[in-house]
């Protein structure tokens, strides 16, 4: 008993070495005191902590974040002193939300505490899953007045399978709305639908303001000082990791990165053994070859920074650079006793979508990368980082499966930002065959509306064959649940946001694959194509404004059959939206007075996808996003249609 109860420490010392401009030099040094246990032949090592932040989108994962890092006293950047420090790239902070999972760590008490921010959207799932195994414990965010919400369940779901510790965290309790009892009731329902058990189910509670940056062990907000209740929490909670006393090295690679010196460089957290720098690895790939490498530089976190350190020991995180071709999920092991990690499944995708290389008039014009292979290069390369996406060739160009709409959107959004020029043909989704049957995916759809505006969210949801499980009212607001095929859902939501006038909330989780309905809802409304080429002008469109809605203004370069509106018609209306005004010496005194033109619909590119047909393309420029038909002219279209109605 006294081997097993030996306890012993020693100091750790990371220096950092930064050189300056004009070669002077700055040193940090950190240092904390390690303990390490050694129990049943597991050592645990007490000065670490690794945590993942969950929650549903926008309920203050990354605000919580940043709290712990300001109150911790962690170096950052002066500009990023007043900002959300860990949303840095430019499509998080315009959207709001969190898309690629990142890492910090803090010192807190001589303890090291990892912190793993992840994406709330299930559409980035694939995000969560493989982060999720470097950590020992959560932070699951609740938001005071919503209460546990669809993505809340995702991310639980996966947590809890993983066997996490789990901390709940109630934030936004500044709320004047805020129901703090009932969102920790509904979440203890969460909990035991998920099936946790007892001791996960008895989970310990924090209430907080994040974007106070103060918590404590009680809902009394004049009573919390600041963000110290939740270390503490995490101290007395969360296990400290653990490592096999074998010594063999086991380093499961979960995210990757790249810098423009050291290359590739794979994230990830030892599970056993310890990692040196200029060590020699093996490198056991999915498909279970092993190749041999060095490791170049070794780093691990401390606060927003990776720095450079000789060796890092089980139960940390690291980054490594020397394995140029390592892949999310692969093992870094060992180089003589080679010992492979189990791989990281992550669910399959339920969305494609066709790419191809851009074939409009306008093509070649805006872009810097148009051509197949930089295209296809773009894609394969995403697979490395993106684990729940999927790249094929095919004829006519790449099919490209993810997890969702915005999932691919989101994909499309980076590239066309990067400088890439392309089109997309519309979503579909991907079915199975299982047993003789045809299998499509179903969507849980949760909605919230005024009352006013929920008989119109009925109607709809029931004309595309959504079967209603729940409805409750409260304060004037309608709450819905609905079970619905996906691809029955596609382009719902914007009617729906203009159905509730943009005072509804949507939010979608995959439910399970089950019998196609045999029902296919199509779009009930053509589109108005350009009849020429051409620049655009107010007369001609303030002639075609009453004829449906316009996505384009005047003063826009147009070609023959790009769609610049939605028909109020049923069927697609060519106009021609570059005709000018013939020009005479007469004049009458109130003559285009009366006449004005109304703003158009911008068409961002989720909305877009949503919004084309079968037999229309988006085209995605660095400067652009139009959307087009498929086969521009009209009499070939006719054609075509007509050989196919003959076959």
């Amino acid at each position: 008993m006294a081997a097993l109860g030996a306890v012993f420490s020693y100091t750790l010392r990371i220096k950092i070495h930064t050189t300056l401009h004009k070669c002077s030099s700055s040193r940090i040094r950190i240092e904390w005191n390690r303990r390490e246990e050694n129990e049943g032949g597991f050592i645990i090592m007490n000065d670490i902590r690794n945590v993942a932040i969950i929650a549903h989108v926008d309920h203050g994962k990354t605000t919580l974040v940043d709290a712990l890092l300001k109150q911790s006293k962690t170096k950052m950047h002066k500009d990023t002193a007043d900002s959300l420090i860990m949303d840095t790239n430019e499509l998080e902070q315009e959207r709001g939300i969190t898309i690629f999972s990142k890492n910090a760590s803090v010192v807190w008490n001589d303890v090291k505490i990892n912190i793993i921010d992840t994406p709330g959207h299930a559409d980035f799932g694939g995000e969560v899953e493989r982060v999720l195994k470097m950590a020992d414990g959560c932070l699951l965010l609740i938001d005071a007045k919503e209460g546990p919400m669809p993505q809340t369940r995702f991310v639980l779901k996966k947590a809890l399978e993983m066997k996490l510790k789990i901390i709940v965290v109630v934030n936004k309790i500044d709320k004047s709305d805020a129901r703090i009892h009932h969102a920790l009731d509904k979440t203890l329902d969460l909990f035991l639908d998920l099936g946790a058990d007892d001791q996960s189910a008895d989970f310990p509670i924090v209430y907080a303001s994040a974007k106070q940056g103060v918590a404590g062990l009680g809902d009394d907000l004049s009573q919390m000082t600041d963000i110290t209740p939740i270390f503490e929490t995490i101290l007395k909670e969360i296990p400290a990791p653990q490592k096999d006393n074998s010594g063999t090295l086991q380093f499961l690679v979960t995210t990757l990165s790249s810098d423009n010196h050291k290359g590739r460089i794979a994230i990830g957290r030892i599970y056993k053994g310890t990692i040196k720098k200029n060590q020699e690895v093996s490198q056991i790939k999915r498909d279970g070859e092993i190749l041999r490498h060095k490791v170049v530089s070794l780093m691990t976190f401390v606060g927003l920074e990776r720095v450079e350190v000789d060796e890092v020991k089980a139960g940390d995180l690291a980054a490594i650079a020397g394995i140029p071709e390592s892949t999310i999920g692969e093992t870094i092991s060992d180089s003589l006793n080679p010992e492979a990690l189990p791989l990281i499944a992550i669910e399959e995708p339920t969305i494609r979508a066709t790419f191809m290389v851009n074939s409009s008039p306008f093509a070649g014009k805006e872009g810097e990368y148009k051509t197949s292979r930089q295209i296809r290069d773009r894609l394969y390369k995403e697979l490395e980082t993106d684990m729940a996406l999927r790249v094929e060739d095919n004829d006519s160009g790449w099919i490209v499966s993810g997890r969702g709409e915005l999932h691919l959107a989101i994909l499309i959004e980076r590239m066309r930002r990067e400088g890439y020029e392309f089109q997309v043909g519309r979503p579909q989704v991907i079915d199975r065959a299982i047993d003789g049957k045809t299998l499509t995916p179903y969507e849980k759809v949760y909605l919230e509306a005024p009352v006013e505006f929920s008989g119109a969210v009925i109607q709809k949801m029931g004309g595309r064959r959504a079967e209603m499980k729940d409805m409750a009212s409260e304060n004037g607001i309608v709450y819905m649940e609905f079970i619905i095929s996906t691809k029955n859902l596609f382009g719902y939501r914007s009617e729906f946001v203009t159905d509730t006038k943009g005072l509804g909330i949507m939010n979608t989780l995959f439910f399970e694959y089950a019998e196609d309905p045999g029902f296919s809802i199509q779009r009930e409304q053509g589109s108005l194509i350009s009849h020429e080429t051409g620049v655009t002008n107010t007369y001609s469109l303030t002639n075609i404004q009453d004829r449906g809605t316009l996505f384009i203004g005047p003063e826009i370069k147009v070609y023959k059959g790009q769609v610049i509106g939605r028909s109020s018609r049923n069927d697609d209306m060519r106009v021609n939206a570059c005709k000018t005004k013939q020009l005479t010496n007469h004049r009458s005194k109130g003559e285009g007075v009366s006449v004005y033109f109304k703003t158009p619909k911008t068409m961002a590119l989720e909305d877009a996808l949503e919004y084309i047909a079968d037999d229309e393309l988006v085209e995605v420029t660095p400067k652009s996003v139009r959307i087009r038909k498929v086969i521009l002219d009209e009499i070939e279209a006719r054609r075509q249609r007509a050989q196919g109605l003959s076959l």
